[in-house]
């Protein structure tokens, strides 16, 4: 158990104090993993550090970064936890790797949170932020045999599912 006052623990639910898990990252210290520099982008949003927001993004992305709209993201929440749900790859000796995340916060008094299956890969030796990974969607499987055009019609009319809703029109 950490003998460390909670104020200095590392807003990324670690349980580490700050100055040993996130700090160091967030003030330029390269991330040992994909998994730790997602959790130094949320501590980044609670602390407000936006810098670190932008240099944590590929050199393509920090094109687009908007100071104003990290800004407002990140002052408008009350950040209340994140967890780490699963990674893949993104270790110390991978090139690639991603990192399925729930980010907790308050909004307008609402408990919200963010759902994201994110992305990292190393640029310059570096892990960086290079965003969502889509998600595709599970094939549609039939929970029942599919209906013959001489079986009877499943909605009960007591005809055969071709003279019935089986025809076309």
């Amino acid at each position: 158990m950490s003998t460390t006052p909670d104020s200095s623990l590392c807003p990324c639910g670690s349980g580490l104090a700050f100055d040993a898990c996130c700090g160091p990252i967030l003030v330029g210290a390269p991330a040992p993993t994909a998994a730790a520099l997602m959790r130094s982008r949320y501590t980044a949003y609670a602390k407000r550090d936006y810098k670190h927001l932008e240099n944590s993004l590929t050199a393509e992305q920090k094109a687009d970064f908007s100071l104003k709209d990290a800004r407002e993201w990140a002052e408008s929440a009350e950040w209340l936890g994140l967890d780490i749900l699963e990674t893949t790859a993104g270790g110390e000796t991978d090139q690639q790797g991603t990192v399925r995340f729930r980010a907790r916060f308050l909004i307008n008094g609402e408990n919200r949170e963010h759902l994201e299956n994110a992305a990292f890969a190393r640029e310059d030796g570096r892990w960086v932020y290079t965003g969502v990974v889509e998600e595709k969607a599970a094939p549609v499987r039939r929970a029942e045999p599919k209906v013959g055009r001489n079986d009877p019609c499943p909605c009960g009319s007591g005809k055969k599912y071709k003279k019935c809703h089986g025809t076309t029109a």
